[in-house]
């Protein structure tokens, strides 16, 4: 009897195209696995690099300088991209149920697929606040809104941004400096832009040293961003008057604005709370040292989606980034039925934060709000630094 001499196909599964996916594909390409079947579940077929986004919408990098192709990518790996959004999973008979009524097996499963801003509790924000993720959708508001302001820069316009966090902050600054690029081209009075930044505690950034709070605070106080700290939102309402909405705060304060962007504490996707799997109060994935979910082996989690069980860390890209090597050997190890191996990211690391002018901060600090070791002032050559380092690693992701 002649025998079968076909290998056995495994398929792997990868929903989002995060940082972490990113690299695991790239990884795939350069070191493929015979007998393994690599899709990629994406709702876009771009994915936004988290480091280049605000020098994008300050102007400084085109759309395409900061997003990584994933078609490309994939036919690089050799695998199967899906453009589509997930919807459920089926982790009995391990299957995966997209938008468009697709539904893809597997074997094993990753899931990378960012966070999205906590909305739900305050009213009129789903409705009327512009989320920061998914970066696709905030990138096509930000060019209505730049298109808008091109065509009627004479008009008054104010911006109410909701999170005082890195994220927060480095958007203020952002759309700052771009708008100021306008009114000045167009000789209009900078004071027709107002920007709004509300923050729930009474400080800025509660992740980073007390030195970079400080800078911070004040390089915003100097650019004219009016800044709401111990101010939390509570309500959305539309106005009367054309797109004019009133954000409305706990304390009584009432604010008018004309676009209002929420980039507030990170919470999961509701369809993740259906999938049975381990998650904690904020509905984010639980996974042991080896990126693995503490309650299904067969599915693995990275990025922000991720909470590391014995070493949590900030919802911050560059853990993402460095998750991507030992995601890829994990999966491989375990689709070759080897011992998974742990992996400890680190506490420490280096931020750079960009200040919407071709300068940047640096502040290499604890993950957790407690003491730092390091910060600089803003200066052009750290923004070259930083520059230096997002191009090379975008970079990578074209030049196989």
């Amino acid at each position: 009897m002649q025998q079968n001499t076909q290998p056995i196909v495994k398929k792997l599964v990868l929903i989002g195209g995060g940082h972490s996916h990113a690299i695991v594909m790239k990884m795939f390409g350069t070191k493929p696995l015979p007998g393994i079947h690599l899709t990629l579940i994406s709702a876009a077929s771009k994915t936004a690099y988290s480091g280049m986004l605000p020098g994008h919408i300050a102007g400084f990098y085109s759309h395409d300088e900061c997003h990584i192709d994933l078609q490309l990518l994939a036919n690089f790996a050799q695998a199967q991209l899906c453009i589509d959004t997930v919807v459920a999973l089926d982790l009995k008979n391990n299957k995966v149920f997209c938008a468009s009524g697709l539904a893809v097996d597997f074997d094993v499963l990753s899931i990378d697929i960012g966070s999205t801003p906590a909305t739900i509790s305050v009213s009129g924000a789903a409705e009327y606040a512009i989320a920061a993720k998914p970066v696709s959708q905030l990138l096509e508001h930000w060019r209505e809104l730049i298109e808008a302001v091109g065509k009627n820069p004479h008009e008054p316009i104010s911006i109410a941004i909701a999170g005082g966090g890195a994220g927060g902050v480095e958007l203020a600054l952002s759309m700052r400096s771009r708008l100021h690029q306008i009114l000045y081209q167009t000789q209009q009075p900078i004071q027709n832009l107002e920007i709004h930044l509300f923050q729930r505690g009474q400080e800025l950034m509660p992740n980073y040293h007390s030195s970079v709070r400080h800078q911070i605070q004040q390089i915003l106080t100097e650019q004219g961003i009016k800044l709401h700290l111990g101010e939390t939102v509570c309500r959305i309402a539309p106005k009367e008057t054309k797109e004019v909405f009133e954000i409305k705060c706990e304390s009584g304060l009432k604010v008018e604005c004309n676009k209002i962007f929420w980039v507030t504490q990170a919470s999961a996707p509701e369809w993740l709370k259906t999938t049975r799997l381990g998650t904690n109060e904020q509905g984010f994935i639980l996974v042991e040292d080896t990126l693995q979910s503490q309650t299904h082996p067969q599915v693995f989690a990275s990025g922000d989606i991720a909470t590391m069980v014995n070493h949590p860390r900030p919802k911050a890209g560059v853990f993402a980034v460095r998750q991507g090597k030992p995601l890829f050997e994990n999966l491989q190890r375990i689709l070759l039925g080897k011992p998974l191996k742990p992996y400890k990211p680190q506490k420490q690391y280096l931020s750079l934060i960009g200040i919407g002018d071709k300068r940047a901060m640096s502040a290499t600090g604890y993950a957790y709000a407690t003491r730092g070791t390091f910060t600089l002032p803003p200066h052009k050559l750290l923004w070259y630094y930083k520059d230096c380092i997002d191009r090379r690693f975008i970079e990578g992701f074209r030049n196989f």
